[in-house]
């Protein structure tokens, strides 16, 4: 982050094996911008930011080599198979977008994981997605 770019009041913060593969796909997928890469001398990214929106952001970074995001988890841990295998997103990230059909079908044909068709509720519109790693989020557009 540089000297003149303030922050949200709360900042995601989620963790990639392959953050810069994270960073290619985010951007890809669900229309985030890339503000801040910091690329450790080992080639691995220490701490990058995507800002979402007008003012979201997300905070990324590649942790040791023993994480396991939830996707891969889940190959080998019965439990997270299980609390996987539904469509709701306990822990992930909501973004609120302009035009939610077209984030969509950008996010589908990018290869996010579609958990939920969009939607109708009284808060708006909305579906849920997971990302490359298996990470969860839920894009809403708010009722008019």
């Amino acid at each position: 982050m540089t000297a003149n770019q303030s922050l949200p009041t709360v900042v995601p913060m989620i963790a990639y094996r392959d953050a810069s593969a994270a960073l290619d796909w985010l951007a890809k997928a669900f229309g985030f911008h890339e503000r801040n890469r910091i690329v450790m001398p080992d080639g691995s990214v220490g701490h990058a930011e995507m800002q979402v929106g007008d003012g979201g952001l997300i905070m990324l970074a590649e942790p040791t080599p023993s994480y396991q995001g939830p996707a891969l988890h889940a190959e080998s841990c019965e439990a997270a198979r299980a609390w996987l295998s539904v469509p709701y997103v306990i822990d992930g990230v909501l973004v609120t977008v302009d035009d939610l059909d077209e984030h969509f079908a950008r996010a589908r044909d990018a290869g996010a994981t579609i958990l939920s068709e969009p939607e109708d509720s009284g808060y708006g519109r909305a579906y849920r997605a997971a990302d490359l790693e298996g990470h969860r989020w839920m894009f809403q557009q708010r009722a008019l």
